[in-house]
């Protein structure tokens, strides 16, 4: 089942927020995250909140068919909190579970409810997260006229063993496919999304994964390395001794293997784990969280973070619609952060960029001990900015605990 919930303070019933998150709200980017929760299969290894039709039973309020205008209740809440200075929405993600089990128009309506609320910027990114098995070439030319921008299909794998071992299920090419039919549509980016080091994956598993990927043309690849979440039927696959876990040399390896056929075929990784072809088409919405800037989160379970505050909806689709309905906030809890806090943060999520981290959010004892770092050949130092190597990549996670104090 889906991960719980963290602990925080209560979440007022209005929604409301404290006036220094408010503080500056017009001068600063907008971005909306739409979680749609449905799934027509769980995956062995994701512990994402999502729902297959099974799980949710007969309750009319936690299915498909209402769900955008429940969506669309919250935006309504967004923009009573929020209030008139909120400034025009940059980017827009939906992502899931599977957005387009949902038909192109209830996205649609989604994303209408977003531009008449807050209004989109000339230049926004509308992104929609996609199985390639759940939409055709119709759909896409659909969620085009609608207003997306930009499609994310889950590819995983190329290779038939590895996609059984994680349960996904789709044709042979299909997601190569999905490129092509939304690059016909007109969608200015394309990416696909890969995983790596599966139990039983080899290494030459793994290279034709990337050169299906790279065949296929998209103008966005995000490669992550599988985390075996606790509560997932794969973790239980791996506490039996069903499956054996994949070592940390092994990921390294395909993780070095993608960066070298990546790079020869014209992407530059911006982030740990994704690569793309020019500026271009990096994923904006996504650098919103690197840099810790402004999202409302729509939907179960969905987080946002406003001015220093970040909260946290309740899971269940029909509790997250009885509240809605009731004019309640579906908000679970929330934490405001420190200053502190807010420059940890910093350290850990800017470092995984490719511009890196301004050496002036470190405290002096944090950079003095960016000279060891450098001469490790973990990251390289200059024009006052921390910048990970690709060694630094492989290990980013130590090197934030090197430097933090």
């Amino acid at each position: 089942m889906p991960s719980a919930l963290p602990e925080g303070a209560p979440a007022p019933a209005d929604g409301s927020l404290p006036a220094s998150a408010l503080e500056g709200m017009g001068q600063r980017p907008l971005s909306v995250y739409l979680h749609v929760p449905f799934c027509r299969t769980r995956c062995g290894y994701c512990d994402f909140n999502t729902y297959t039709a099974t799980e949710l039973g007969p309750d009319p309020g936690a299915g498909q068919a209402g769900y955008a205008r429940t969506a669309v209740a919250e935006l309504e809440l967004a923009a009573r909190v929020l209030g008139p200075e909120a400034p025009a929405v940059s980017t827009v993600f939906v992502g899931g579970g599977t957005p387009t089990l949902l038909p192109p128009d209830d996205l649609g309506a989604m994303l209408a409810g977003v531009r008449d609320r807050f209004g989109l910027t000339d230049d926004a990114e509308v992104t929609t997260e996609s199985n390639p098995e759940s939409i055709d070439a119709a759909g896409l030319a659909r969620l085009r006229e609608l207003g997306f921008t930009r499609v994310s299909f889950g590819m995983q794998s190329a290779v038939p063993h590895v996609l059984a071992t994680l349960d996904r299920v789709h044709s042979p090419g299909r997601p190569q496919q999905a490129v092509v039919e939304a690059r016909a549509a007109g969608f200015a980016s394309t990416s696909l999304d890969l995983i790596y080091g599966t139990p039983g994956e080899s290494l030459a598993d793994w290279a034709a994964s990337l050169d299906a990927a790279i065949a296929a043309g998209p103008d966005h690849v995000s490669a992550y390395a599988l985390i075996v979440e606790e509560g997932t039927r794969l973790a239980g696959q791996v506490r039996r001794g069903e499956v054996a876990m994949t070592d940390d040399d092994d990921l390294a390896d395909k993780y070095l293997l993608a960066e070298e056929r990546l790079t020869a075929a014209g992407y530059a990784a911006y982030e740990v784990s994704n690569w793309a072809r020019g500026c271009e088409h990096r994923c904006r919405h996504n650098l919103v969280y690197w840099r810790g800037h402004d999202w409302w989160g729509v939907g179960p379970g969905a987080h946002s973070h406003v001015g220093g505050v970040r909260w946290w909806n309740v899971k269940h689709p029909a509790a997250y619609a009885a509240r809605l309905g009731g004019g309640v906030s579906p908000a679970y809890a929330r934490e405001t952060l420190t200053a502190e806090d807010r420059r940890v943060e910093r350290v850990l999520l800017e470092l995984r960029l490719s511009e890196g981290l301004e050496l002036g959010v470190l405290t002096p004892s944090e950079r003095r001990r960016v000279p060891d770092l450098v001469a490790r050949g973990l990251a390289t130092s200059a024009d006052g900015r921390l910048v990970l190597t690709l060694t630094g990549r492989l290990l980013a996670d130590g090197v934030v605990r090197d430097l933090l104090d």
